[in-house]
């Protein structure tokens, strides 16, 4: 019942980080451990989700306070993915769940794996001059949410990053798109209406800005993010596309933070996570595990003068209902 570490086996702390968001998840090691194991060596090797669930075990049933998750490493090397370099956390979660995704061979846990994390909108394209209208259903797996509004200035709170992701955007000037009715370029009203949120909710906070040097700036200012988020609050009707139903699930809870400490180039990741068996806060950070208060999570809202300070950088919510 212990939280176990993972070894830092060369810059791995955000693969770390992510393993512990990943394997923490009841309902994701639910789905892991019904996988079909691989039949050969060679495909035991290449398999991130087996490899996944061979590291698991390991955890769960080790005496040791932290473990070397070095075959999972080589297994990612087997993909094309580089060792000992400095990773973002938004790509490596994306990269790690499209390898499980793709190597789960029974359909039905992939579904179940798409359903535990895939978030849908609809997209809406309205023409400026006649009122012409397109729709889309788009999914994603995180939800990108900009930490500064189109002036630049400074969002202040998450429930403000949310809304200004499912405001409208006009599309003038060199952003104005193509019209089938009235034959030209005109200005479009972009805009997003949520339609699903999924049992386990990614948020991505874009700590990062570009200056006119071209270089990428850290945003370490304060942003606080609550433990209970309900959806229903937060968003007005019209930036929604769902039935009473689906609303009635829009009630979460804070699972993890995975938080990032340095600069755009160089820094070191860890988790915040609160188990879903004992609900209790722990960090972890590489090999060392401990239980913290909610106050300690709360040091990741951040600070505009600690610029190597340590800042949320993924928000992972669980739909309350679930639990």
């Amino acid at each position: 019942t212990e939280a176990i570490g993972l070894y830092n086996i060369g810059q791995t702390c955000c693969l770390n980080s992510l393993l512990q968001v990943f394997l923490m998840n009841t309902h994701f090691t639910g789905i892991l451990r019904r996988i079909t194991v691989p039949p050969s060596d060679s495909q035991k090797r290449r398999s991130v989700p087996y490899q996944m669930l061979l590291l698991l075990e390991q955890m769960q049933h080790g005496k040791q306070k932290a473990v070397y998750p070095r075959a999972l490493a080589y297994c990612l090397l087997e993909h094309r993915m580089k060792l000992f370099v400095q990773y973002d956390a938004a790509q490596l979660f994306l990269t790690l769940w499209n390898l499980v995704k793709k190597q789960m061979r029974n359909p039905e846990l992939t579904e179940k794996l798409s359903d535990l994390y895939t978030i849908w909108v609809q997209e809406y394209m309205v023409c400026q001059e006649c009122s012409f209208e397109t729709k889309r259903n788009s999914n994603m797996i995180t939800l990108p949410l900009s930490m500064l509004d189109s002036s630049s200035h400074l969002l202040k709170t998450l429930e403000d990053c949310l809304q200004y992701f499912f405001y409208p955007e006009e599309l003038t000037g060199h952003n104005m798109c193509f019209c089938e009715h009235c034959g030209k370029k005109t200005p479009f009203l972009q805009s997003m209406k949520l339609a699903h949120l999924p049992q386990t909710l990614i948020l991505h906070l874009k700590r990062f800005c570009f200056r006119k040097s071209a270089s990428i700036h850290k945003l370490c200012h304060y942003l606080p993010f609550p433990q209970d988020l309900d959806f229903n609050a937060v968003l007005t009707t019209e930036q929604c596309q769902a039935d009473a139903s689906e609303k009635a699930a829009w009630q979460y809870e804070l699972f993890a933070v995975v938080a990032h400490s340095g600069s755009t180039d160089c820094g070191h990741y860890c988790a915040y996570i609160r188990s879903l068996t004992e609900h209790k806060w722990y960090c972890f950070d590489d090999s060392e595990v401990c239980q913290v208060l909610w106050d300690d999570v709360r040091c990741t809202y951040g600070h505009s003068d600690l610029h190597w300070g340590q800042t949320a950088y993924l928000l992972v919510y669980m739909r309350k209902n679930h639990q």
